[in-house]
């Protein structure tokens, strides 16, 4: 009589938990621990708390880091730039296509440094993202920096910064957003925006004498160097990611469908519409149309 009473105590003490009730007469019993002993070898062993949670280092730590890291190097480069170009150590038109390439391959190399999370890509949006505000700010003539002109611009006008420079940022957030490192269409496309386009307008400068006879405005060697520059960076950025084994790459196939990606990014360059869509449309636009023919979602 008195066990049956004991037991429907029991049950209507800890009517949810079959385990608990069941395990009460250890509970009850003087060998059993006290409930501030207990508390603290649960606490010991981190099990049920928060303390385990905060001993590891969450994938939100190491985003932040990341992105600070990435905002800094690239404030840095253009800020280097910005002073070499002021103090005439480096020509204006070389400035900006030097940081034109080193932005988006730097950008891109910095990937891997933002974790497995699928929140990474929005931390590492946030660098195109500030740039962008930054280059509407002085492009708006809200503040001036006429430094950051000389060295991202043609002519040295703040409103150039709106045209150009901004539609490479905005490629390159776009890039981040939608394709991210697991994607061989955003690595190649922002490979041949920075790096083919970049060095075409280098080498072109230099030794184009020899225009093209349907654009002045562009020289064979230019051209030539925008096809090799474009296809030698696409399969490094490509090979980097793939060894890091972001995308699976069979280069049997891959290193072909890269021919195509960058005579279509080189044809897409050549013709004479720079007046009516900037080079950093155009162009990206045109080698994420091809890639996605080519590659599809995924590297093959």
């Amino acid at each position: 009589m008195a066990a049956a009473a004991w037991s429907g105590t029991a049950c209507a003490s800890f009517p949810n938990s079959l385990l608990l009730s069941r395990s009460l007469p250890y509970a009850a019993s003087s060998l059993a621990p006290s409930s501030g002993s207990f508390m603290q070898r649960r606490l010991l062993q981190g099990v049920g708390t928060p303390a385990m949670a905060a001993l590891a280092p969450p994938a939100v730590l190491q985003d932040v880091a990341a992105t600070l890291f990435v905002t800094a190097g690239a404030y840095s480069l253009v800020r280097t730039f910005d002073v070499l170009t002021e103090r005439r150590l480096v020509e204006q038109s070389l400035s900006r296509k030097i940081v034109h390439v080193l932005s988006g391959v730097l950008f891109m190399s910095s990937w891997p440094l933002f974790s497995n999370s699928t929140e990474a890509r929005y931390f590492a949006a946030v660098v195109p993202f500030l740039n962008s505000i930054r280059l509407l700010t002085y492009g708006l003539r809200l503040y001036t920096d006429e430094a950051l002109v000389k060295s991202v611009t043609r002519e040295g006008k703040p409103e150039e910064l709106l045209r150009g420079p901004l539609y490479y940022v905005l490629v390159l957030l776009f890039s981040v957003l939608v394709f991210w490192r697991e994607s061989p269409i955003g690595i190649v496309s922002l490979s041949m925006m920075s790096g083919s386009d970049g060095f075409a307008d280098i080498i072109g400068r230099r030794y184009g004498s020899l225009k093209l006879p349907f654009n002045k405005k562009k020289s064979w060697i230019g051209s030539i160097s925008m096809f090799i520059f474009g296809f030698l960076l696409s399969a490094i950025m490509l090979f980097y990611f793939s060894n890091l084994g972001y995308v699976h790459v069979s280069w049997e196939e891959a290193l072909g469908k890269l021919v195509l990606v960058a005579l279509a990014a080189t044809v897409v360059e050549c013709i004479p519409v720079t007046d009516v869509v900037d080079d950093n449309i155009s162009v990206p636009s045109a080698t994420m149309l091809v890639a996605f023919l080519l590659f599809g979602s995924g590297a093959q």
